[in-house]
């Protein structure tokens, strides 16, 4: 099993800059792709971005130029990352973090709120 936290959400101003976080851990082996999802109020998870095991790329057209998605190892911890630049009102929801394993079985974290004030 996989084991998703995120951190770094927040209240910005518009314009403003945040750096979201996932920790994961447990049989952190069999992750292949993972990714960033948001839920605003009254409206569907949506993904933003995702990255897979090579390093490949891929991001909602809303957010392209403006978010970059990473990742990386630290002992026994992978580590997911989204920086968030340029941010609107509009990105106000809930981010949550996913991984998939080889096994197509998929984990979410709890999510962190961010809100980017007008």
């Amino acid at each position: 099993q996989v084991q998703l936290v995120e951190s770094g959400g927040g209240l910005v101003q518009a314009g403003g800059s945040l750096r979201l976080s996932c920790a994961a851990s447990g049989d952190i082996v069999s992750i292949t792709d993972m990714g960033w999802y948001r839920q605003a109020p009254g409206k569907q998870r949506e993904l933003v971005a995702a990255i897979t095991s090579g390093g490949s790329t891929n991001y909602a057209d809303s957010v392209k130029g403006r978010f970059t998605i990473s990742r990386d190892n630290a002992k026994n911890t992978l580590y997911l990352h989204l920086q968030m630049n340029s941010l609107k009102p509009e990105y106000t929801a809930v981010y949550y973090c996913n991984a998939r394993t080889w096994t197509w079985v998929r984990s979410w974290g709890r999510g962190t709120q961010v809100t980017v004030s007008s």
